[in-house]
């Protein structure tokens, strides 16, 4: 049977049969519908609907095709005068003849839709990978197929160790089945489901977001995925924490004053009894033994004076301070603690460092809470034969006061080396610290126009350098 151009008519692609010059000889049915009348007969070459930009690449193809008799595939965008498609290309030259002479058959493929899908895809695809929020995409049975920079960034984990994964590798366990189960019947009924959640990053520390959770729907309406959105709580928590931790501290501060009130009373009786105790006997034994009590009493008593010096709120006036005798204040309520019994403290202080203006319960604050802190770590630290000690420093150069508080402590994990005067940050254990003296304590450092700096050395100790200007 004899090949006619007609036989090409049905299919959805459009076949040009040309000459070597690329003038039409044939078309099929599908190709003169989208060229129209005004290409119907006449001398065209295919050239004149090929958008002039491609118009070079398409000659070099074509003629390397009629050279090579190697079939050549481009990318190419046709007009006809009212629409601009883009098309795949293959050009065939294999000497056929039509008319006596030689030929070149090219097929057009139109892949618009297919083109607009892909930009679609990359627009999206350059959004989810520059956006601030952790975006993941999961397959029906829930397993990640997609996570951004930012879900990478905030759980830890690499790409490689997420994809093909369960959400549940970085679940809190704080979520019952109930909730879970109530998320998935309504993702799998095809709507959108909204909640706040806990996760645990890959380092075990918390990271809560509010998630939306929307089904990916074909064109039949089937759920084939499922998208999801986190957006950051932690600042939200944060302030939340710091709301409840300032209450906690106002109401510490009213214990402290009752208990000054309710112990102070019966200690002062206490001591009373015991001074006439002391000159109702000559026994030396229980003269020794009531000066013991008498001097635990006071202790008792200075510890409480203390506490309510150290709580009661400041009153903001800035007065010249003695550096060197809020150094040593605070040295001596650190030492009372049980816990620094046995560490030795050594004070290096210079006496030329003049009075700068400041407020001295802030400025203790911050000295006692590095020395708490340094203590905590020097026991967490014990290790036989290992000197256990604070070193504090004071000395000034120039213009500037500098104060070192080094110990012989724990030291500093390098991963959480940026950390440590973030709010609520603490490596200590569930009650044992609130993570917030070193953020209070940068921020009371910074208020006086100083600075605070920390250099650390694990299992070796940490020194914290306090600098303030001197006023002149």
């Amino acid at each position: 049977m004899k090949f006619s151009f007609k036989h090409l008519d049905n299919l959805r692609d459009m076949f040009f049969l040309l000459d070597v010059n690329g003038k039409i000889l044939h078309m099929n049915k599908t190709a003169k519908d989208f060229l129209g009348n005004s290409y119907d007969g006449g001398d065209v070459k295919i050239q004149e609907i090929i958008v002039s930009e491609d118009s070079e690449k398409f000659t070099s193809a074509f003629e390397y095709s009629i050279h090579s008799k190697k079939r050549q595939d481009l990318p190419v965008r046709f007009n006809n005068g009212n629409q601009i498609i883009d098309a795949d290309l293959s050009i065939t030259s294999e000497g056929g003849l039509a008319d006596g002479k030689e030929t070149v058959l090219v097929q057009v493929r139109d892949v618009t839709a297919e083109r607009k899908k892909e930009m679609e895809f990359l627009r999206f695809y350059y959004v989810a990978e520059n956006s601030v929020n952790p975006l993941q995409i999961t397959d029906i049975e829930g397993r990640m197929i997609y996570v951004n920079p930012a879900f990478v960034a905030v759980s830890g984990y690499s790409r490689d160790e997420l994809l093909g994964q369960s959400p549940k590798i970085f679940g809190s366990g704080k979520h019952s089945k109930k909730f879970w189960g109530n998320m998935w019947n309504v993702i799998n009924g095809g709507k959108v489901w909204f909640g706040e959640v806990e996760n645990r990053r890959k380092n075990g520390e918390p990271f809560y977001t509010q998630l939306l959770i929307s089904p990916i729907l074909n064109s039949e309406g089937k759920v084939t995925g499922f998208f999801g959105i986190h957006r950051d709580l932690s600042e939200k928590r944060l302030l939340e924490k710091q709301l409840i931790h300032t209450q906690k501290m106002e109401s510490i501060g009213t214990l402290a004053a009752g208990i000054a009130h309710e112990v102070g009373n019966p200690l002062a009786s206490i001591s009373a009894l015991v001074q006439v105790a002391q000159r109702s006997t000559e026994d030396p034994f229980i003269n020794e033994k009531l000066g013991l009590v008498k001097s635990q009493v006071t202790r008792i008593s200075k510890i409480i004076r203390d506490l309510v010096d150290f709580s009661r709120p400041s009153n903001y006036e800035l007065h010249l301070t003695d550096i060197n005798m809020s150094i040593r204040e605070a040295v001596e309520i650190t030492k009372v603690g049980t816990k620094a019994k046995d560490i030795n403290f050594h004070m290096h202080l210079n006496d030329q460092i003049p009075l700068l203006p400041l407020i001295a319960d802030q400025v203790q604050q911050v000295f006692v809470n590095i020395l708490l802190n340094a203590v905590d770590a020097i026991i967490e630290n014990h290790v036989d034969g290992k000197p256990e000690k604070i070193t504090v420093k004071s000395d000034i150069i120039q213009d500037t006061v500098i104060i070192t508080f080094a110990d012989t402590g724990k030291g500093i994990a390098e991963e959480n080396f940026t950390k440590v005067f973030e709010p609520f940050f603490t490596t200590k254990k569930e009650g044992k610290g609130t993570g917030l003296g070193l953020w209070v304590s940068y921020g009371i450092v910074k208020s006086f126009q100083g600075d605070i700096q920390v250099q650390s050395k694990k299992d070796v100790g940490t020194t914290f350098t306090i600098t303030l200007p001197v006023q002149t």
